[in-house]
């Protein structure tokens, strides 16, 4: 996939995430070191129903632009999921699964890239 397109892709998710109220929405270029995927977007919800729903949200904004996950995971206990699209994947865990992984630190030679979200207001 190109660049621009996974990006475009990635920004559309992170707006959905964020439509939908989910929390501290990051992404990660791990292109340079990483031999799984290019770009990881890792973000919270607050209970295991609202980390379904923001799964559900991401996959239907993407699949309205053409692009459907190879594989999902974790959507039975909704504590974390996990959206693989190849290029990029989505990491959707509740606070507390975020606090013990943190996943940010695992990946932290990777850059930040800019999400174009909206501010708080």
């Amino acid at each position: 996939m190109v660049r621009d397109k996974i990006l475009k892709f990635l920004e559309a998710a992170a707006l959905s995430i964020q439509d939908k109220k989910g929390e501290n929405i990051i992404g990660i270029d791990v292109s340079h070191f990483s031999t799984l995927t290019n770009y990881f977007i890792v973000a919270q919800g607050n209970v295991s129903r609202h980390v379904r729903a923001l799964s559900k949200e991401v996959v239907e904004t993407l699949s309205d632009m053409g692009v459907d996950p190879l594989n999902i995971e974790g959507l039975k206990h909704g504590d974390w999921v996990v959206l693989d699209y190849g290029d990029f994947i989505i990491h959707l865990m509740q606070e507390d699964m975020r606090e013990k992984y943190r996943l940010e630190e695992i990946w932290k030679e990777g850059r930040i890239v800019d999400l174009h979200l909206r501010a708080a207001i």
